[in-house]
């Protein structure tokens, strides 16, 4: 359930998202294929009776379950009808981004010295060449692999929400050793960002060339005693980004509520309310609004620390308008490299990292020479139709991430998709990239005790929630599931499971409607289980 999300309103006009932003169903289009020869919708009584429960009365849900292997289907409700995807959009995307850009794929990032070089001082500017590098090393673990919690701090605003403990400027960090042991100790000049590999999109959150700690500050709130100032720290610290807080500790039990306000150029945080004793240290973030600037102070900075000095200042804006039209005769002093796009992709599946899918629209877009992050579409439209062999009416789609109101998917349209990625060499890889019920991700909340399915349904959840002001009350426009069971046999069945349209009175009613629906995959997956056990 990490995907907590308001609607936004999309302001980009498109003829081919013109479809409506009712939150009902909507006829789509049926597949071809053996998978519509048959269907049985029977679910049962234990998952009709979740179904059926009051705050599903307006509802819509729709299921899908497949044998893959002989095409049979297994159970049917709309899988031919259009659903609000919330972040299953994200399955399309990274399968997209993963043919266009390979699972091997590593971002470098370089660092060009422009000018002249006398013994260890240039004359010049350092230029660090942004590549559209999702961490940037603040994630990195020892053995190379992406670190993340299964409430990513980019949900901060969601209960248990934490952080994980790698250093968000390592790679920055990196970026200035190689500068000094490229003999480099005084820069009589500036430090600039170069941002000219794509064009910032229209998309909420909005991708950046450079992000460093998903171009947010971390604020970690620590009760002390009853009476007392809770404790704060903050990362990265990085000037001219300054933090105060004004949280007091009250007793156990009480209100726990905490309050951000940033200053316009959210370079003043200050942070207010309450905490109660004895409770877990609450975690809250403020934007970076000004990823360029923010990255060239940090990157001075750094090399500060390790000996280097810049004549320019460290703070102000990013003077982008000095950056030399190529490179060409300036020698690369530093480099970054990130750890291969499946790592990535497996941080953007795990806790539905919005920032991430967007920026994966990105990265396929200059994969292919463009600037304009929207003609990642055409390639995903040639990817649904002559690679996956799935026809794209299936899904309207406008983003990366799953979160403007005219998209749509169907069920039949996304076990589809998942089904062709178990007739590829990368099956296996992709199906572990997915949140694993019980175990890890979004969906390691749900299921974790006396659950027989525990580690056995491998899914992306899509959550869209928001308000709805005339009964004061949360509207769970989609929460929906979508992804592989495991029988105890070991035989992978493709599904999907969903509900649009759900009424919700607060944010405990709402998780409960998130674990309904991976309760309905956990009675599949055991449903599933028993089939194969009978004679």
């Amino acid at each position: 359930m990490a995907e907590w999300m308001k609607p936004m309103i999309c302001g980009r006009l498109r003829t081919w998202a013109a479809a409506g932003v009712t939150l009902a169903a909507v006829a789509g289009a049926a597949a071809a294929g053996p998978q519509a020869v048959a269907h049985d919708d029977d679910l049962g009584p234990a998952i009709e009776a979740i179904m059926h429960k009051p705050e599903y009365k307006h509802a819509q849900w729709g299921v899908l379950e497949t044998d893959p292997e002989s095409g049979r289907v297994i159970h049917s409700q709309f899988a031919n009808q259009f659903f609000v995807p919330g972040s299953t959009v994200k399955l399309v995307t990274i399968s997209t981004a993963w043919h266009t850009l390979g699972p091997d794929h590593r971002f470098t990032t370089p660092v060009m010295a422009t000018g002249t070089r006398t013994g260890s001082t240039l004359h010049g500017n350092l230029a660090l060449v942004a590549q559209g590098d999702l961490t940037m090393g603040g994630r990195t673990k020892p053995d190379g692999s992406v670190d993340y919690t299964n409430i990513d701090h980019t949900e901060a605003e969601l209960p248990g929400a934490t952080l994980t403990p790698e250093n968000p400027l390592a790679g920055i960090n990196q970026i200035a050793r190689q500068i000094r042991d490229a003999g480099i100790t005084r820069v009589d000049g500036d430090v600039i960002i170069d941002p000219r590999l794509f064009n910032l999109p229209d998309l909420s959150p909005q991708p950046t060339p450079l992000i460093l700690n998903d171009n947010l500050i971390d604020l970690l709130t620590t009760p002390t005693r009853p009476g007392q100032a809770a404790k704060l720290s903050w990362r990265p610290q990085v000037s001219p980004y300054h933090v105060t807080s004004s949280v007091r500790t009250v007793s156990s039990g009480g209100n726990t509520s905490v309050n951000v306000t940033a200053s316009p150029d959210g370079t003043q945080i200050h942070l207010s309310g309450t905490i109660a004793a004895g409770s877990q240290p609450l975690l809250r973030v403020s934007a970076v609004q000004d990823p360029n600037a923010f990255g060239r102070t940090a990157l001075i900075e750094a090399l500060g620390r390790v000996g280097v000095t810049v004549t320019a200042p460290p703070t102000g804006a990013n003077p982008q308008d000095q950056l030399p039209a190529s490179y060409r005769g300036d020698r690369r002093v530093a480099a970054y490299v990130s750890p291969p796009y499946s790592q990535y992709a497996k941080l953007i599946l795990k806790v539905s990292h919005n920032l991430g899918a967007n920026l994966a629209l990105c990265n396929m877009a200059v994969a292919r020479g463009s600037k304009n992050c929207f003609d990642a579409f055409p390639i995903e439209h040639e990817f649904l139709t002559d690679v996956a062999h799935i026809d794209p009416k299936q899904f309207q789609l406008s983003d990366g991430r799953g979160g403007t109101p005219p998209e749509r998917v169907t069920p039949r349209g996304l076990v589809e998709l998942l089904t062709y990625w178990l007739h590829t060499p990368d099956a296996t890889a992709f199906r572990k990239l997915l949140p694993i019920l019980g175990v890890d991700g979004s969906n390691g909340i749900s299921c974790t005790e006396n659950c027989p399915a525990k580690g056995k349904v491998f899914a992306k959840p899509g959550t869209i929630i928001g308000d709805d002001q005339l009964n004061q009350q949360l509207a769970a426009t989609a929460q929906n599931e979508a992804g592989y069971l495991k029988t105890d046999d070991g035989r992978l069945l493709t599904f999907f499971v969903g509900v649009n349209g759900a009424a919700t009175d607060d944010l405990d009613s709402f998780i409960s409607i998130f674990n309904d629906v991976n309760q309905i995959t956990a009675l599949l997956q055991e449903q599933a289980s028993a089939d194969e056990a009978r004679p």
